[in-house]
């Protein structure tokens, strides 16, 4: 079986930034010091990212007045959820699922900081 590093380079050097992120801080920061420490080291590491784009989100073919910000697209293609959670549970998975279907895009990654050690889960729809 291939490792990650074959199957998907992209998210294998997204984890390798968070990971940095992570030595350097440890845990017990607040998310938003997270996402600036983050975009500092992706863009140390040429990795393409933008911050909060907004996209619409709609309810039976009506557009909410209610948008989702993703907190980073990496390779404009995937979405990156930073938390600093003492440990993730199955609604921040709802929350990047929900995030993928508004967005169209197919690979999600859910990243915590607020652990003894960087968690970290790689989501794919379709």
């Amino acid at each position: 079986m291939r490792d990650l590093t074959q199957r998907d380079p992209r998210t294998y050097k997204i984890i390798g930034a968070a990971m940095e992120v992570h030595r350097q801080l440890g845990c017990g920061f607040l998310e938003q010091v997270y996402q600036e420490a983050f975009a500092l080291e992706l863009k140390s590491r040429e990795i393409p990212f933008s911050r909060e784009l907004r996209f619409p989100v709609s309810y039976k073919g009506q557009c909410l007045n209610n948008h989702y910000r993703p907190d980073f697209i990496c390779f404009d293609e995937v979405i990156v959820e930073l938390k600093a959670l003492s440990c993730l549970s199955s609604v921040e998975e709802s929350q990047l699922i929900n995030y993928l279907k508004v967005t169209g895009y197919h690979t999600g990654l859910l990243l915590n900081f607020g652990a003894r050690s960087l968690q970290q889960r790689r989501l794919v729809l379709g």
